[in-house]
C-alpha cells in the first residue's frame, strides 16, 4: 500500500543515499522491504523509548501542523524522530540516541509496512524534520504525563 506523493517522499529519502538506484533496488527486491541510508546528511534521527516517543508524538501534533518524519519500531519499544543534520551531536538527554553523521538507519518504502519499521509520520518529500526546540518541548509535557500516569508527580 501507498500513499498520495509517496514517490516525491521516495525521492527526498534518496537523495541522502551513496546510490539511489541501489537503494530503490532494495526496496522493491529485499524481502524486508527495508534499505539503509545514512542519517547526517539531510537529516539527523532522535530515538526515544516507546511510552515517551508516542506521548512526545501526540503532544507535537497538538504544537504543530505536521511534525517531520517518525519511525517506529515493530511494537513501538522506540520511535525515531528526524531533526536537522547536527542535532544529534549536540542532544543531551537521558534515555534518548542519536544517529547522525556516521550512522546508517533502516528505512522502510514510504508508506508500506515492513516487519521490523514502520512510518507513523510519512516524509513530506518537501523536507519537513521537526524543530528541536518543539520536540524537546513536547518530551518534557510527555514525560510530565508519563510521571503522572505512574501515580508520581513531575
Amino acid at each position: 500500500m501507498t500513499f498520495p506523493g509517496a514517490k516525491t517522499a521516495v525521492e527526498w529519502l534518496v537523495s541522502v543515499a551513496p546510490d539511489p538506484d541501489a537503494c530503490r533496488w532494495e526496496w522493491e527486491r529485499n524481502p524486508l522491504g527495508v534499505a539503509l541510508l545514512p542519517a547526517g546528511r539531510s537529516w539527523d534521527v532522535l530515538i526515544l523509548p516507546g511510552e515517551l516517543g508516542q506521548g512526545t508524538l501526540d503532544v507535537l501534533h497538538l504544537l504543530t501542523a505536521r511534525p517531520g518524519p517518525v519511525l517506529s519500531d515493530f511494537g513501538n519499544a522506540r520511535l525515531g524522530f528526524f531533526v536537522p543534520p547536527g542535532t544529534a551531536s549536540r542532544w543531551l538527554g537521558t534515555g534518548v540516541r542519536g544517529a547522525g553523521r556516521g550512522s546508517w538507519i533502516v528505512v522502510p518504502y514510504p508508506g508500506r509496512a515492513t516487519g521490523g519499521v514502520r512510518w507513523l509520520v510519512v516524509p513530506d518529500g518537501e523536507g519537513t524534520l521537526t524543530d528541536p526546540v518543539a520536540l524537546e518541548l513536547a518530551m518534557h509535557e510527555a514525560a510530565a504525563g508519563v510521571r503522572a500516569g505512574e501515580g508520581r508527580t513531575p
